[in-house]
């Protein structure tokens, strides 16, 4: 028996421990422990009873996502099936947050002891999977076919107390008192005799199930949103539409049969590749856990209007107490207004009580002389996107801040290194990029100056972390990584409009592609005095001289009903054509739709190896993460580095070519050899 199962016998019952750190998922050596603990229950006359449980922080957690997509044997289900099929009875000890596989193994054994801090979930659906190991077929059984949906299409899991008031546990105990409650519950069921209840049995909710025509036309119509561009949903739904309508054995070979087709699928490899991106984003070679970090117990941020009062709320909602600065009372009080009303908003919904929002309106406080920060541990400065501007704050700022406090700029674009320059402490100073709105927004770009130290960057890492945000490190450059990588998507779909193509197709097939709204839409929402555009007469600079500024200020190229719903605008096209004019471009015939997709996208692919090739991001993934949680790339396509792969570097050369773009090097390189970026 493998190490990662042990089988120990007390008075009748066997202890089977997993024991497979960290998080103790399911893999070949778990599985192979299980199966062999299965067939020693089955056999040994002194072994009445049996409990599973596992040691650590918590049950399996899920499947060894690294063996895909070729599983070594013996495979999950077998082994459950195995499990369920004894004629002892087996009890599942669950803490911790169980997840896909754990769960499934949960649902195998014969009966459930939870404990009351722990959660339960079959996330699989985030993968672009759906639970493989016979979930999609017992769930529905154990707890009902929409309840087992909305927990399959969701990815979410749910409380003990939640999973007890479902049937999918029997019994809920504080942590403390697991192991014992489950093994009087052993002893209990060792003088009872009967059937087991066994989970892949027909029950009471199937029979409902099926007299219920409805049941799936509500689901869909429930969790319609999580259907879009994906088919992970669509295959759950018909595994479950089979648990309920087939015998369990026939249900299991639509499940085995659904899973082996997502599995092979382009949306999982890139969904799976997403899941080991984000969690590599943290990893900086070179720097370590022996590195020493700044303590941060108090911050200073400089500027209240909109990213400062973001990046401050950031701050007070990880319990750290905040000094906003601003130079005049009035922009100072509006700052604090619109954090109000953001918290008070908040509470509205039943997400914070009246006095979480006085609490973190209190750990927020506003002053007018930057002298106030001479105390803190961190100062961030959110001021206009001015290089002037900022030398002199971060000059005055050099004199004011203690020894040993980190400056950074929350700056988008600028030189970090030139800023850095301003004080006698260049190894303190990074960029702590927060995209808009800031305490809202996953992503924290951390930009690692020439001189910045490592323990500057390991502790603006971990700050990542702290605010709940995904950190991804990022060298000087104009633009850094995500607004460096999207430039040339924007600079497209402006010289496809200028040549023709209506705003309305080119921000149809990004929506398609599963973007939320396309680029044309997205600089109106951002606003089209914000992003610059090479050029003496440009669409974005005339229509802001219009004092069309998008979304905020009269509408941009289109105009907006009272419900944000976006038409055309016929002032912006007399612009457009103005434009055309005046640079001598002359009017095509408009792309079609893979035209428009390959000619905004192949220009970022190319920039991303250019940001690979020059060392400004560490990894391939790192670029697609940016692009994900700064700009909303859809996760199903893996991000731009990933889909170039799924798509076929080769074709993107051809493809660049054929535009008059050169590919970068590291592109061309890696489509000539067969390589690939992820």
């Amino acid at each position: 028996m493998g190490e990662a199962v042990t089988v120990s016998v007390e008075n009748g019952i066997a202890i089977v421990t997993i024991a497979n750190p960290p998080v103790n998922a399911l893999g070949h050596s778990v599985r192979s422990g299980l199966d062999k603990a299965a067939d020693r229950i089955d056999s040994d006359v002194d072994i009445r009873a049996a409990i599973i449980r596992a040691d650590g922080s918590t049950f399996p957690a899920g499947a060894d996502i690294g063996e895909f997509p070729n599983v070594p044997q013996p495979f999950h289900g077998d082994v459950f099936d195995k499990i369920e099929a004894l004629p002892k009875p087996v009890i599942a000890a669950i803490h911790g947050t169980t997840l896909g596989g754990g769960l499934e193994l949960a649902m195998a054994c014969h009966y459930r002891v939870a404990a009351d801090d722990s959660k339960m979930g079959l996330p699989e659906v985030q993968l672009g999977l759906l639970p493989g190991a016979r979930g999609t077929q017992r769930l529905p059984r154990l707890i009902g076919a929409e309840a087992a949906l909305g927990m399959m299409l969701s990815g979410k899991p749910i409380a003990a107390k939640k999973a007890l008031d479902a049937g999918l546990v029997d019994k809920i105990v504080p942590q403390a008192e697991l192991d014992a409650a489950a093994i009087e519950m052993a002893t209990a069921l060792m003088a009872k005799d009967g059937p087991l209840p066994r989970a892949s049995q027909d029950s009471n909710w199937t029979e409902k199930d099926r007299a219920d025509p409805q049941l799936f036309d509500r689901v869909r119509e429930t969790h319609g949103r999580s259907f879009r561009g994906v088919i992970a949903p669509n295959a759950i739904l018909t595994c479950v539409k089979a648990a309920v309508e087939l015998p369990f054995e026939q249900g299991v070979e639509v499940e085995s049969s659904e899973f082996e087709r997502l599995l092979a699928s382009d949306q999982s490899r890139a969904l799976i590749h997403v899941f080991y991106a984000m969690r590599e984003t943290a990893k900086v070679p070179g720097i370590g856990k022996e590195t020493p970090l700044v303590d941060i117990k108090s911050v200073g941020i400089i500027g209240a209007g909109t990213m400062g009062g973001g990046i401050a709320m950031c701050f007070a909602n990880a319990g750290i107490p905040v000094k906003l600065v601003e130079v005049k009372q009035d922009a100072l009080d509006r700052g604090l207004g619109v954090i109000r009303k953001n918290y008070e908003n908040t509470a509205k919904k039943g997400r914070l009580t009246d006095d979480q929002v006085e609490s973190l309106m209190d750990s927020i406080t506003g002053t007018l002389a930057m002298e106030d920060l001479s105390d803190v541990d961190l100062v961030i400065e959110a001021v206009f996107e001015s290089m002037e501007i900022k030398e002199k704050v971060f000059t005055r700022l050099d004199a004011i801040a203690k020894p040993g406090a980190i400056l950074a700029s929350n700056t988008s674009f600028l030189d970090i290194d030139h800023i850095a320059a301003m004080t006698k402490r260049p190894e303190m100073v990074l960029g702590l990029h927060f995209f808009s709105p800031a305490n809202v927004m996953p992503l924290l770009e951390v930009v690692r100056g020439e001189k910045s130290s490592d323990s500057v960057i390991a502790t603006g890492m971990k700050l990542g972390k702290t605010l709940r945000k995904t950190p991804v490190l990022a060298r000087v450059c104009d633009g850094f990584i995500a607004n460096r990588l999207m430039f040339p998507y924007m600079v497209a779909s402006q010289n496809m409009l200028l040549r023709g193509t209506p705003m309305q197709e080119i921000d149809a097939v990004m929506r398609q592609y599963g973007f939320a709204m396309g680029p044309i839409a997205l600089l109106d929402l951002i606003g089209l005095d914000v992003i610059t555009f090479p050029g003496e007469t440009t669409m974005t600079g005339e229509l802001v001289k219009a004092e069309r500024r998008g979304q905020k200020l009269n509408g941009g190229f289109y105009d907006y009903d009272e419900k944000r719903r976006g038409t055309p605008s016929p002032a912006a096209l007399d612009i457009i054509d103005k434009v055309r004019q005046a640079n001598g471009v002359e009017a095509a015939p408009p792309l079609s739709p893979d035209e428009i997709l390959t000619g905004l996208l192949y220009p970022v692919v190319n920039e991303g190896a250019k940001i690979l090739e020059e060392g400004i991001a560490l990894r391939a993934g790192d670029i697609d993460v940016t692009a994900i949680l700064g700009y909303n790339w859809p996760s199903y396509q893996g991000g731009p580095m990933c889909w170039a792969d799924i798509h076929g570097l080769p074709k993107i050369v051809a493809g660049l070519e054929k535009m008059g773009i050169e590919p970068s090097a590291l592109l061309a390189e890696k489509a000539a050899s067969g390589g690939s970026f992820t």
